[in-house]
């Protein structure tokens, strides 16, 4: 039997929620927690707690959900507890990137930001082995970006967040936002650029 509580928008969760209602928040956990998890990890790859993390965000979201003041807009505001929490743990744990400002060259590796790793029925077999390469090759490389351009390329092109956004949630003025994701994308572009080059050879050679 379908549970009453997952027929539910989540702004209707959310006002229940701030009745102090568990079934709805555990609802809202159960629906969000995938997302919580993927940005947590998009966010920072190199962190082995993502789990503690996602668990320390819905605390947060328990503690606040009565600030929320437009329950419609519970997405966003989830993004900015994960995003705030990200900036909490950055200046807590010891830094393994180097934080570059913006006038600095930077040879960090990169790729695109969305892995979302949804299987699709209709690909064949040597196709899904690729797809899981590509996979790897972008988790690699967010290991390598540094933390500002990093986070800037995950909530643009991951959650499609806008410039504005971005500047208000990393408190970072929009030029600077807009600068730093052309400049992702620009590096993105050549260290893609050897990779699929090898992979159109390789399949010129198979065909």
């Amino acid at each position: 039997m379908v549970s009453s509580q997952n027929q539910r928008s989540d702004r209707d969760l959310v006002l229940a929620c701030q009745r102090r209602e568990p079934a709805a928040f555990e609802e809202l956990v159960k629906r969000h927690q995938r997302t919580v998890f993927t940005l947590i990890y998009q966010l920072a790859p190199d962190w082995n707690d993502t789990s503690d993390l996602a668990q320390e965000v819905f605390i947060r979201v328990w503690r606040s959900i009565n600030n929320l003041r437009n329950p419609s807009s519970f997405r966003a505001w989830l993004t900015q507890i994960v995003t705030n929490l990200f900036y909490d743990e950055l200046r807590k744990r010891p830094r393994r990137l180097s934080t570059l400002s913006m006038d600095e060259s930077w040879g960090s590796d990169d790729e695109d930001g969305p892995s979302r790793d949804i299987p699709d029925p209709s690909l064949k077999p040597d196709e899904k082995v690729l797809n899981s390469e590509i996979n790897g090759v972008i988790r690699n490389a967010m290991l390598k970006l540094p933390e500002q351009f990093r986070t800037a390329i995950v909530l643009r092109e991951v959650e499609g967040l806008s410039y504005e956004e971005i500047a208000i949630l990393t408190k970072t003025e929009m030029g600077t936002v807009k600068s730093r994701i052309a400049r992702a994308r620009s590096k993105l572009q050549e260290l893609l650029k050897p990779y699929l080059e090898d992979v159109g050879s390789i399949s010129e050679v198979s065909s």
